[in-house]
């Protein structure tokens, strides 16, 4: 089924003078914004729901209290996954607090949380733009990102493991259903993915994972729902991948 558009209309962009503006946006649920690219640097950040954006062949998962940054002159697409309600800082350039060549999620804390929030379509305030850059800059980055294919034959496996992250279905078993064997399949994965199957496969269950524990998902649900048939055995899988129990994305960082 189609997604509803959803095109926001950039009403202040940043300038020299006014380095960050911060807007709050309200989209129709499972709505999507089309390929697009600024002129500034763009820090989108959900307080209800999550988001995915795809941008310069990768995909993030941007889930709740967890930011997505993209420089300027990205093309990028964004699909909102179910109700979302975010805010989105408008950067200049030349204030950019992260690199100009590298799409990240990052962690967002408490104070960044608050700054975004009391920067949302105000006047400009100096100081508050200032701390708050402050913060972007020392955000710690996550591993949320996949990487995304040209391959048609690769693309459709990717789309369709997307749609059902807990299947246990084998590369082997994907092959008929994308039109490649199972050897070229894991050839491509390698040459434009750089990863194998697996790898790419549970980076993609993190990301799904973590999205669903930022909507409240209790840990059993979101371990199946997965692939995993126990919890405990998806805890140890996600602390080994993020270096942080489950417990981390269940609610806001401290």
């Amino acid at each position: 089924m189609p997604r509803p558009p959803y095109d926001p209309t950039t009403r202040r962009p940043p300038s020299g003078q006014e380095p960050v503006t911060v807007h709050l946006r309200l989209p129709p649920a499972d709505s999507m914004i089309e390929s697009h690219a600024h002129d500034f640097g763009q820090l989108t950040f959900p307080v209800k729901g999550s988001m995915r954006l795809a941008a310069a062949r990768m995909s993030w998962i941007v889930p709740l209290y967890r930011a997505v940054w993209v420089p300027p002159g990205f093309a990028h697409e964004t699909v909102m996954l179910g109700p979302v309600r975010f805010y989105v800082a408008y950067i200049d350039p030349a204030a950019s607090p992260l690199p100009l060549d590298d799409c990240r999620v990052i962690e967002v804390s408490g104070l960044m949380r608050e700054l975004i929030l009391r920067l949302a379509d105000r006047d400009p305030d100096t100081l508050m733009s200032a701390l708050l850059l402050q913060e972007i800059r020392d955000a710690r980055p996550l591993s949320l990102g996949l990487p995304l294919p040209e391959d048609p034959r690769l693309a459709r496996l990717c789309e369709a493991l997307m749609e059902e992250p807990g299947s246990s279905r084998t590369l082997r078993g994907w092959a008929p259903r994308v039109g490649a064997s199972e050897r070229t399949l894991a050839r491509l994965f390698e040459s434009e993915l750089g990863t194998s199957f697996a790898a790419w496969r549970q980076q993609l269950r993190l990301s799904r994972a973590v999205d669903l524990m930022g909507r409240g998902w209790p840990l059993a649900d979101v371990a199946a729902e997965v692939g995993y048939a126990a919890p405990a055995a998806f805890s140890t899988m996600f602390k080994r991948a993020l270096g942080v129990p489950p417990s981390r994305f269940t609610v806001g960082p401290e």
